[in-house]
């Protein structure tokens, strides 16, 4: 009888122990109470689904892929969890990496389809069509001797025919003005850089501007070099635009957050359920701690750029400047699978200085969670920030005393309503066709352009009668001058077409000081700095 006791008492921890493992296998981590039951549980759950797979393509009336299955059951689970969790199947995950990593494979081109043609915008600095002599403004009429020109290829499909491996050959010919026959170009395709910052430059002999478009691997490097520049032109005051910019690496963000912080200070720290607290703070070596700093941010501004801003809104650093930024506070890791696939999965919330959570609710549902900016334009805070909401539950309060607030977004010192003083119905009719008009109009005047700098382009633009071309334009498009509506557009329609022209001819460097003429928020980040 003792024996027998003696013998359970030994047996019991094995089966703990493969339990355990079981545990461990399927799940990968653990609570630290877990107990025998509930590892059954775990195993008895997982037996259920392979169960059911297992049913499925043993009994089903029909043939089934296994695979097939898999792939379906995986993103279903993880619309369970929060809508930042995903999953990348093998195939598309190269591409999903392409704008963290900060490049893609392929021959280094820009281009727009203009009349059903494949028209080369630019050529990537350095890169593998630049270096064989590839020029803005040929047409790519035949890739690898199929005919593309005229036969209504989708974008999506001409990227794939451009874009592979390192090291591969990729035959083209091009259609070049002034010239009678074709070019041909054997191109071996090399790694091309994706630009994250847009663009850096004065806008008067002491306000420097950047605009980044997101946060990858080569962002801070890129960054770094704008600010140099910057700094060598004279510049002691920082425009830094986040717009739009939905952001990337969390790293990224943090080292440009600390070149404006000082030694010690918190710029973000994440905590989880499996992760414990970690911290990001100052090191104090930053190369602009002092200068005036406006960061601006949008409903479209989130994750890694919410860390930026929040940084140095809770630092007391800067003003931010614009609407109530997206909401987005999960940190989400790679974890990679054999077949090449992969999940992002959600395994903690970041939080600011202040401590907080600027993450939007989401149990509601994935729908009510992406249609919350709409919503937001529907209830009229694009307009008017009083129309924002919220709880005293959700206030903090910075060191030098500034009431910030969480639970969905940053909210930005200076709201900037947005502009629709110019917008009309015949703007509305005619902005799908303001690019295509300016595409057109660089073809025909590439040559007279491409010797101009910035100024010089602008001056030459500003002489032109862009915008009584454009209406005949548009009246050729079916859509009939209407005098009223250019009273109130006229202008905007105008310096848009100036500034998509000088995109084509000197990139984001022609873009954006003309843009900046129309760009409100742009303007008050600007005044406010003079003031």
């Amino acid at each position: 009888m003792s024996y027998n006791n003696s013998k359970k008492i030994v047996i019991l921890p094995i089966i703990l122990g493969i339990a355990v493992a079981l545990g461990i296998l399927i799940g990968r981590y653990l609570p630290s109470d877990s107990n025998f039951t509930q590892h059954s549980n775990i195993r008895s759950r997982n037996d259920k689904l392979n169960s059911i797979i297992n049913i499925i393509e043993s009994n089903y009336v029909d043939s089934v892929n296994r695979n097939d299955l898999v792939e379906s059951a995986i993103p279903a689970m993880l619309k369970k969890l929060d809508p930042h969790s995903v999953y990348i199947p093998a195939k598309d995950l190269a591409r999903a990496n392409e704008p963290l990593q900060g490049n893609f494979e392929g021959i280094g081109i820009s281009f727009s389809m203009l009349t059903d043609t494949i028209l080369i915008i630019s050529t990537i600095p350095g890169g593998p069509s630049e270096k064989l002599g590839l020029l803005p403004g040929d047409k790519i009429m035949y890739v690898n001797d199929s005919l593309v020109a005229g036969k209504h290829i989708a974008d999506e499909k001409i990227m794939g025919m451009l874009k592979g491996p390192r090291g591969t050959l990729v035959k083209i010919k091009v259609l070049r003005n002034g010239q009678k026959e074709l070019l041909p170009f054997e191109i071996r395709r090399d790694k091309i850089p994706i630009y994250s910052v847009d663009v850096d430059y004065m806008i008067n002999p002491y306000i420097g501007y950047i605009k980044i478009n997101a946060f990858a691997m080569t962002t801070f490097d890129e960054f770094m070099k704008g600010l140099k520049d910057l700094k060598d032109h004279g510049m002691t005051s920082l425009i830094l635009d986040l717009r739009g910019n939905s952001g990337g690496i969390m790293e990224a963000a943090i080292q440009i957050a600390d070149q404006f912080l000082k030694e010690g200070q918190l710029i973000v720290y994440t905590k989880g359920r499996a992760s414990p607290r970690n911290e990001a703070k100052a090191t104090g070596k930053g190369e602009f701690e002092t200068g005036d700093l406006v960061v601006l941010i949008d409903e479209w501004s989130a994750s890694a750029s919410e860390i930026l801003a929040g940084a140095l809104q809770d630092n007391d650093r800067g003003t931010i400047v614009g609407r109530r930024s997206f909401g987005k506070g999960l940190v989400q890791e790679p974890v990679p699978f054999t077949d090449g696939s992969a999940i992002r999965l959600t395994i903690a919330r970041y939080y600011t200085p202040t401590g907080r959570s600027i993450q939007k609710p989401y149990k509601d549902g994935f729908d009510k969670y992406y249609d919350d900016i709409s919503n937001r334009f529907t209830h009229g805070e694009f307009e008017v920030s009083d129309s924002i909401h919220f709880s005293d539950s959700l206030k903090f309060t910075t060191p030098g005393g500034k009431v910030v607030y969480g639970g969905g977004g940053i909210m930005p010192d200076k709201f900037v309503p947005v502009d629709t003083s110019g917008v009309s119905t015949y703007f509305v009719k005619v902005r799908p066709l303001i690019y295509r008009f300016a595409l057109n109009y660089t073809e025909k005047n590439r040559e007279s352009m491409k010797k101009y700098t910035v100024p010089e382009l602008k001056k030459y633009l500003d002489k032109q009668p862009l915008l009584d071309q454009f209406i005949q334009f548009a009246a050729s498009n079916k859509i009939k001058k209407d005098p009223v509506g250019l009273k109130t557009s006229g202008k905007i329609i105008h310096i848009q077409l100036e500034a998509y022209i000088a995109r084509n001819i000197l990139d984001n460097k022609g873009f954006y000081p003309i843009w900046e003429e129309i760009d409100t928020t742009l303007k008050y980040a600007i005044d406010y700095l003079k003031k």
